[in-house]
């Protein structure tokens, strides 16, 4: 078997075996096949596309080329929840203390925030003290003793997804539904949840830009699931604005405990409640979705969903008087309030735009070793569809020391992101 025959078998067009993109896998990983082979291939697939067997087996061939983890001798159901990145997604934080309160264990595996998404990872990092880099015996324990843990990805997951999708970062081959199903569902795998739902979201603020794009990876993503005998549901929803009130690493950690306080966002609540739900009915701890909506209802309004939240980061040793008093966290010590220019109703909120002020605050990172402000972000006061008088504040911008240029850039990015009419708007749909 020979590289550059597969090279030309898919520019035709042609489906490949299991045993070839196993071959391609594991000898480029292993540095027998080089990165410019690879590329050709990967440029193949984004013009002839793959079947959904091809994208099973080269996701099955990722999950194989690392270590594989596996709860069954603590729990048969252990969960685990993805998205595909947003503006102010913190539903990670909110949702895993709702379902380990309920009896799910639940191994979450997360990254670092690049470009305009944010990462769980760094968010949990602006808890003085907490600690994010787990080792297998203490992530194993922990799920034992507690039923939750949160720690950043190891290497020995899937390198050869990490491998390739550096490649792939550098040669316009990110956008193909395949390359995209097989790189996360492999991670997904690889880290022993038995269910998984994912979050695949579409809009200014997502990587897929419609909701039927959103549409055929999440139907991939199913079947990939099928067949690899996994239980995947998905859940598609917007991001044309910010998810929540809160964009930036404390901030929306402030938020989260606020969520779990019951001083919550509708839309951040609504979404929570999806996804607690359909883990719940996979895990057979709820019998019907409305009954997992109910019991995820009373985590939160019964107090168990914060007290939970406060023993995880108690058990990685977080400083837990951050659930009553905020100014533990580093917030920006100089504040920006953006103000209507009019009366009217907010039409549009565009998350990108809301994304990129925050990011030149000092919220985001450009690469993975950038250094990132925790304290720095945004915090909205109107969402679309909310009617706003003349003067009043829109959102508050929070920053420490950085350029006038930056800064400057910031506040016009977030003005550019709002846009007020006279006519009465109503709220978007959140899942579609």
């Amino acid at each position: 078997m020979r590289a550059v025959d597969l090279i030309q078998k898919k520019k035709e067009g042609k489906e490949h075996t299991k045993e070839e993109i196993n071959f391609l896998v594991e000898n480029y990983t292993n540095g027998n096949i080089e990165d410019y082979q690879m590329s050709a291939w990967l440029m193949a697939v984004c013009f002839q596309g793959l079947t959904d067997e091809e994208t099973a087996y080269l996701t099955e061939a990722f999950v194989n080329s690392g270590d594989i983890l596996d709860f069954s001798s603590i729990s048969e159901n252990v969960a685990d929840k993805h998205s595909t990145g947003g503006v102010g997604d913190k539903v990670t934080l909110v949702l895993i203390p709702i379902l380990a309160t309920l009896g799910v264990y639940t191994a979450k595996l997360s990254g670092r925030g690049l470009g305009f998404t944010g990462g769980t990872i760094d968010k949990l990092e602006s808890i003085p003290n907490f600690k994010v880099e787990l080792t297998n015996e203490e992530f194993f324990k922990q799920i034992k003793d507690i039923k939750v843990a949160i720690s950043g990805q190891s290497p020995n997951l899937t390198p050869a997804d990490g491998k390739i999708y550096a490649l792939r970062d550098v040669t316009a081959t990110v956008d193909n539904k395949s390359l995209i199903c097989a790189s996360v569902v492999s991670k997904k795998i690889a880290s022993g949840a038995t269910s998984i739902v994912l979050d695949v979201k579409y809009g200014s603020g997502a990587f897929l830009k419609t909701p039927e794009k959103a549409r055929e990876l999440a139907d991939l993503m199913v079947k990939t699931g099928k067949l690899l005998n996994r239980n995947i549901d998905v859940v598609i929803s917007s991001m044309e604005q910010p998810l929540g009130k809160n964009v930036g690493n404390s901030l929306e950690v402030i938020e989260s405990i606020e969520f779990l306080k019951g001083n919550y966002e509708q839309d951040l609540y609504e979404i929570t409640l999806d996804i607690s739900a359909k883990t719940l009915l996979n895990c057979k701890l709820a019998k019907t979705y409305e009954e997992g909506i109910e019991k995820s209802k009373k985590a939160i309004e019964d107090g168990s969903a914060l007290n939970k939240f406060i023993e995880l980061v108690k058990a990685q040793g977080g400083n837990t008087d951050i659930v009553n008093d905020y100014s533990l966290f580093a917030l920006g010590k100089n504040k920006k309030e953006i103000k209507a220019d009019k009366d009217g109703y907010i039409k549009k909120l565009v998350a990108l735009d809301v994304a990129k002020s925050a990011k030149l605050l000092g919220a985001g990172r450009d690469k993975k070793t950038d250094p990132i402000n925790y304290g720095a972000g945004i915090s909205l006061n109107k969402k679309i569809g909310d009617f706003v008088k003349k003067d009043e504040t829109i959102m508050t911008l929070y920053y420490d020391e950085i350029t006038n240029s930056k800064l400057e850039d910031a506040i016009l990015s977030a003005q550019n992101s709002f846009v007020i009419v006279d006519e009465k708007i109503e709220k978007p749909k959140l899942i579609y």
